[in-house]
């Protein structure tokens, strides 16, 4: 895991440039996808803006799928303050939904969410007005 960092969108970008998604998956199933995930959401809280949510109550959905099977998590942002859980339990506003690669490259930046959008490799369900405000949530 040492060579593999996810805490800033710069180093995150510099190991997926220009890799296939066959190269990242290999990565992260050598790293494990999973501690990978829980790493990006622990930055993704460490760069939550409170301000930018305030007056904000919603459980946000991620599936992110992998050879080996699918991982999820809710990011829950209410009373200014955010969290996020393995479980899927809450009823999610909205739910997005990646590969693995794709979530990466999305995460660094590599991936434009609307043509992601548009070309299907990003399914949105629940409110998607909403899913295009809550990046404003995050410092980049």
């Amino acid at each position: 895991m040492s060579d593999f960092n996810v805490e800033d969108q710069a180093g995150l970008a510099a190991l997926i440039d220009g890799k296939t998604d066959e190269e990242i998956n290999g990565v992260l199933a050598a790293a494990g996808a999973e501690t990978v995930v829980d790493q990006v959401f622990d930055a993704m809280q460490s760069r939550f803006k409170p301000d930018a949510a305030a007056g904000q109550s919603a459980v946000i959905q991620w599936d992110i799928t992998g050879p080996d099977g699918a991982i999820s998590r809710q990011f829950r942002v209410a009373d200014g303050a955010c969290s996020v859980a393995k479980d899927t339990e809450q009823p999610a506003r909205v739910t997005l939904a990646l590969t693995q690669p794709d979530f990466l490259r999305f995460i660094a930046g590599q991936l434009d969410g609307m043509q992601a959008f548009m070309s299907g490799r990003l399914k949105v369900s629940g409110d998607l007005m909403f899913a295009q405000t809550m990046q404003t949530w995050f410092a980049q």
